[in-house]
């Protein structure tokens, strides 16, 4: 089956450590799930927006995944720390796992999630 991009924002609405933007996304299942994407060091990344220690959303205010040093993801929650490129916990409840990872895809100045099929 064919890839399905779905629109998320402008390349130029995301910002080196920034805020992040939100959408909800189906994946064929019978509800939506909370994504998003960030920039980062130049590139761009996008997670489900789920904390790995309890089923939450990680910004409490929308868009804010950022620590206030703008080096790791935060659950504002729990707040365990994330590094931005791969998902790890790196401290927290959840330490040692893993943010589920979502392919994006930057094009024509703006940025899509890409899902399979």
């Amino acid at each position: 089956m064919p890839e399905k991009l779905i629109p998320v924002c402008a390349s130029e609405d995301l910002h080196n450590s920034g805020l992040g933007k939100r959408v909800m996304v189906n994946l064929g299942g019978a509800e939506d799930v909370s994504c998003f994407v960030i920039r980062h060091q130049g590139q761009v990344y996008g997670y489900f927006n789920q904390c790995q220690h309890l089923p939450v959303e990680l910004d409490w205010n929308h868009g804010e995944f950022f620590d206030k040093q703008g080096q790791y993801l935060i659950c504002a929650t729990h707040g365990a720390l994330y590094e931005p490129h791969s998902g790890y916990c790196v401290a927290g409840p959840c330490a040692g796992k893993y943010l589920r990872k979502l392919k994006v895809l930057e094009s024509n100045q703006q940025v899509f999630i890409q899902i399979d099929g």
